[in-house]
């Protein structure tokens, strides 16, 4: 099978369970060197463990995409022991649920601090290492940002959530436009909601069940259908493919 992504070296963040997880897999599988991030350091272990015992490359460490003074030394770190980075997947959020009269300001600002700021200062330093090692004048510099459905849809009770995933679409449009010229490729996954460890629970309830039987084909999503999207982005094919935001739903958006 052609290894695409050979040679690149990737950060996937949040990489602890669930889409991280599985995002760095499936770079790692299609030859990617990729380091995986998050608070859980045990997690993350465990996962990087799994790659390399699959014959792939993997580096864990710990990384809380919140604190502006952890993510330059943890780029460092990757570059000393990985290479250059080519590949940045800011998957790191957080669900900022809560009612607009109930919320706490403390919870609404560590909605932003996470799901916006991380992923604005990881995109920043990630482009100056590309723009300094030379990826990006190769063409092979790649940011996906994981976005939601709720960039564009509204839910009451996840208002922090919705607004913090809107602003992610607009800054992966505004930087996609800033860096076109160096040539790093700046784009976003819209996902709709999908099977994890986190929700799990909450859809095997009568709400979870009701919501459920909402949605157009009445079942979730899959981590495995953001593949065809997530190695587009992170490959050549995206060569002409920048400030993009991608839906990927299964339909659940829809009237």
């Amino acid at each position: 099978m052609d290894q695409t992504l050979a040679g690149r070296v990737a950060l996937v963040t949040g990489a602890s369970g669930g889409l991280g997880a599985h995002f760095a897999e499936r770079l790692a599988a299609e030859g990617a060197t990729v380091a995986l991030a998050a608070r859980r350091v045990a997690m993350v272990e465990a996962r990087a463990e799994a790659i390399r015992a699959a014959g792939g490359k993997a580096l864990a460490l710990s990384l809380d995409v919140a604190d502006p003074q952890a993510i330059g030394p943890a780029m460092d770190r990757i570059e000393a022991e990985l290479g250059p980075l080519a590949i940045l997947v800011n998957n790191a959020g957080v669900g900022g649920q809560g009612l607009a009269l109930d919320i706490s300001v403390e919870d609404w600002d560590q909605t932003f601090n996470v799901n916006v700021r991380g992923v604005f200062l990881c995109a920043r330093e990630a482009a100056r290492r590309m723009m300094a090692s030379g990826v990006a004048e190769r063409g092979e510099a790649r940011i996906i940002n994981i976005a939601s459905i709720h960039t564009f849809e509204p839910k009451g009770g996840l208002g922090a959530y919705c607004a913090s995933k809107a602003a992610v679409g607009m800054l992966t449009k505004v930087l996609a436009r800033e860096w076109a010229r160096p040539q790093i490729a700046v784009n976003a996954i819209c996902p709709g909601y999908i099977e994890t460890d986190i929700n799990a629970d909450w859809f095997r309830t009568e709400g979870g069940q009701k919501q459920l039987k909402g949605f157009p084909r009445r079942r979730l999503a899959e981590a495995s259908d953001l593949d065809a999207a997530l190695l587009m982005l992170a490959g050549p094919a995206a060569r002409a493919i920048t400030g993009t935001l991608i839906t990927i739903d299964d339909g659940q958006s829809l009237p």
